[in-house]
């Protein structure tokens, strides 16, 4: 069982996006421990900046009858947000509100992934933090539509609660045709092209403070029926994220950050160090039964 955790794990820091909801469900679980916090926001040229509640007021519209607020503060576009139907949790008074970690959530997508925000509903988890991802946070699941299906593209962010630090983002996507999903070995040497576009990416977004040192050959993967490939950007600075590409068109499908990373790295240490009991390891090996499949 701890091998199967640590092979969870180790899909996480490789840039999981679709473990949002998992997280979110599992923000009761007994165990849960705050780390200490050592704030970093890297995206996006200059940081979206956090709106103020009152400003916020001002600019959003009425609430309609199914609790959804149009709401455009940080972004150009118009778009709905509302409590996902799943949340568990409320969130502190030291907390950003739902309205404000939506909006820099939207703004992260629209910077780095240039993604139209123009009319989706966004739905928001907040998290006071689980035995997986031990820092609070808030979550949104971004669609089009206004019903939430399994087989829609969906879009994805991850932030601090409390700064709104960028932890992930990403966006699924599920292809039209039939591809092969097997491991390609030539990539683990071959892979210029995703080591190019993650490079011109991370410093036209600033991601790693300054110019990119190197990208590494990570792994590959898959999610749905798209084949990805994710690779490691180390920046001149010492700061890196991790980026996942398709492997079938190389469409960009999202990052993950260092410090999310570190985060999950120490809560796993923390499991070895804890020798955290079987019935834990059960609710680890369950909560990721279901996301992106590593080779």
């Amino acid at each position: 069982m701890i091998a199967a955790a640590l092979l969870a794990f180790s899909g996480i820091s490789a840039g999981l996006f679709s473990f949002t909801a998992e997280l979110t469900t599992q923000a009761g679980l007994k165990g849960t421990e705050k780390v200490s916090t050592s704030y970093h926001v890297p995206a996006v040229s200059s940081v979206p900046e956090i709106p103020e509640v009152n400003v916020m007021a001002a600019k959003e519209g009425k609430e309609d009858v199914e609790g959804k607020t149009d709401i455009g503060t940080g972004s150009k576009a118009n778009y709905q947000v509302s409590m996902s139907s799943l949340k568990t949790e409320e969130p502190t008074s030291i907390d950003l509100t739902m309205e404000q970690a939506a909006a820099l959530g939207i703004k992260y997508l629209e910077d780095i992934m240039d993604f139209d925000a123009e009319g989706v509903n966004v739905y928001m988890s907040y998290s006071s933090g689980t035995i997986t991802f031990p820092r609070a946070f808030w979550s949104g699941d971004v669609r089009f539509g206004k019903e939430v299906k399994t087989d829609d593209d969906t879009w994805s962010f991850f932030v601090d609660a409390v700064t709104g630090e960028l932890f992930m983002i990403g966006c699924t996507e599920t292809l039209d045709v039939d591809v092969p999903l097997g491991y390609d070995s030539s990539l683990e040497t071959n892979y210029g092209i995703y080591a190019e576009a993650a490079k011109e990416l991370a410093e036209r977004c600033n991601l790693v403070d300054g110019p990119v040192a190197d990208v590494k050959y990570s792994c590959q993967g898959y999610s749905s029926n798209n084949p990805d490939i994710t690779v490691k950007v180390e920046g001149s600075s010492g700061r890196w994220v991790t980026m996942v590409f398709s492997r079938y068109n190389q469409r960009f499908l999202g990052l993950s950050t260092d410090t999310s990373d570190e985060i999950t790295e120490k809560a796993m240490g923390d499991f070895m160090d804890n020798a955290v009991n079987s019935e834990d390891m059960e609710v680890v090996q369950e909560q990721f039964s279901s996301v992106r499949q590593e080779f």
